[in-house]
């Protein structure tokens, strides 16, 4: 950049000195104001060659500087494998990678190659970023982290450059780990769409990764929570060989990662993580650190002895649902607001008995809703047609509690974001996992591969129009129980799994009752 100032500079003095011996001779003789022009001329033309000659080099020298500030020096992470809870065949597959750093030789006496990059996908907060750390932290060898954006420039070629100098350091430490956070950034399927810079930059990284050798000791590991997004030629044997699914943990692996986030927390007596575990089905690992942070927090402010179970419970209502606020809502609209949500929780109850429904309220929470039902559903693995149907149902029974006790000219515009999920669940049975009569037909693909999807919004709206129907009679027939709990939800505003069960009492009994309508009042 200095040579690049120096050519403008003598550029600007030559202009400046030829420009005032011309103002210096205005009276002089014309033949020495001719000399002093062709001067001039000949130092603006000599400015500008030096200019345009030094110009790319500075560029090159910003853009190694650029990608040498991308290349952060590696640190050796203070975190081990003690410090990770759950995740066992993630741990089993990394401990190898441990051992191969420590111990290379045990491995090259069998002629072992370890993998040259190990993939971790799965769902946000699953821990990850946290792995690797525990693997050079294990290992005492230095860590280079970087984002996948922090190889992405406008200008062509500083990622690729950036690719190299991190690659380049590695080697220079010995053993040590690299790891790329959200390596779809750059790692995206190419396509005639993508660009030269991202295309250069996966191009090199690719380059680097078939360039080493596995005794070099540097291991390569990425993150992604979008596997099917990354190009093939990333996920080639050779490349990264290892592909390791960091999923959502079990109740057994929630109580561990529990257990482990509570070790410098005081907790009550009454606190149980084993129940707390049982609460948080679908939890991520990073969900429940937070879980136990905001009740630290609660308890921290009413600067009480321990964290109480009741501290935990108001931490995981907003955690889910946000914070509850005061209600602004009028009269007839809370009564609306009443019904819907009291809707909500007799359908659950009836269709989705393994639910455990902890929580209804009519206040606005955090998220725009309001009123909600919290509904703790039970682990499993995949959903059967029934499942989905019966989400719909429940999704569906705001707006018939509505309907069914205040008529059709009364209805609001609170079902808005109920109707829209049921309309995507039912959406995805017909076209995706042919759950509309054709059960070995997925709409979706055959849309993608003959461009045309049949009818299969007339089918959706079938399937919502009847499963809309089967809700109604459902409601119509505990009315008497949906009024029950809209008068309560109207006096207390909030009410517990306890106080839900004790007004409802045993839904199946009353199924055979009339279906009158006034029993809300």
């Amino acid at each position: 950049m200095k040579r690049w100032y120096c050519g403008l500079a003598l550029l600007a003095a030559g202009m400046a000195v030829s420009g005032g011996a011309l103002s210096l001779t205005a009276n002089g003789s014309a033949a020495l104001r001719e000399a002093l022009g062709h001067g001039l001329v000949t130092v603006a033309v000599i400015g500008l060659i030096l200019c345009a000659m030094l110009r790319p080099k500075a560029m090159r020298a910003d853009a190694v500087a650029i990608g040498s500030d991308a290349a952060a020096e590696g640190c050796a992470p203070k975190c081990t494998f003690a410090d990770v809870a759950a995740n066992a065949e993630a741990l089993h597959s990394l401990e190898q990678l441990r051992d191969y750093l420590v111990q290379p030789e045990k491995y090259s006496r069998y002629g072992a190659r370890m993998p040259r990059g190990v993939l971790l996908y799965g769902p946000p907060g699953t821990g990850k970023t946290l792995l690797a750390k525990a693997l050079a932290g294990e290992a005492g060898v230095p860590f280079y982290a970087l984002s996948g954006s922090d190889f992405l420039e406008k200008y062509v070629g500083v990622g690729a450059m950036r690719v190299r100098e991190l690659f380049k350091k590695a080697r220079k430490s010995g053993k040590c780990v690299i790891f790329i956070d959200e390596i779809d950034a750059m790692g995206k399927r190419r396509s005639d769409n993508s660009s030269d810079e991202r295309d250069q930059t996966l191009n090199a990284l690719l380059s680097e990764m078939s360039g080493f050798h596995s005794g070099e000791g540097v291991i390569v590991l990425a993150a992604t929570n979008r596997l099917e997004m990354l190009d093939p030629a990333l996920l080639r044997p050779g490349r990264f060989d290892r592909q390791i699914e960091v999923g959502l943990p079990g109740k057994r692996e929630r109580l561990s990662i529990l257990e482990l986030h509570s070790r410098n927390k005081p907790l009550g007596d009454d606190v149980c993580l084993e129940r707390l575990a049982a609460e948080t089905v679908y939890f991520s690992g990073a969900s429940l650190e937070n879980l136990l942070n905001e009740a630290a927090i609660l308890a921290a402010t009413r600067d009480e002895a321990a964290i109480s179970m009741q501290d935990i419970r108001t931490a995981l209502v907003r955690t889910i649902v946000g914070a509850d606020r005061e209600s602004t809502a009028t009269r007839a609209e809370r009564r609306t607001i009443a019904l819907h949500e009291a809707g909500h929780a007799v359908a659950t109850k009836i269709l989705m008995p393994k639910h455990r429904l902890t929580r209804v309220s009519i206040l606005p929470a955090g998220r725009g809703a309001a009123g909600y039902n919290l509904a703790i559903p039970p682990e499993r693995v995949m959903l059967s047609k029934r499942d989905l149907e019966n989400q719909i149902c429940v999704l569906l029974a705001g707006r018939a509690a509505e309907l069914l006790i205040l008529g059709e000219d009364a209805l609001t515009a609170g079902a808005s974001n109920d109707l829209e999920r049921a309309a995507e669940t039912a959406a995805a049975m017909v076209t995706e996992l042919g759950m509309a009569g054709e059960p070995a037909v997925s709409l979706k693909a055959l849309g993608r591969a003959c461009g045309n999807a049949g009818d299969s919004a007339q089918r959706c709206r079938e399937l919502l129009a009847e499963l809309y129907q089967r809700t109604q009679r459902l409601l119509g027939e505990h009315v008497e129980a949906l009024g029950r709990l809209a008068e309560a939800l109207l006096e207390r505003e909030t009410l517990s799994d306890e106080e839900i069960a004790a007004i409802l009492g045993d839904l199946s009994s009353e199924s055979q009752k009339s279906t009158k309508t006034d029993g809300f009042h």
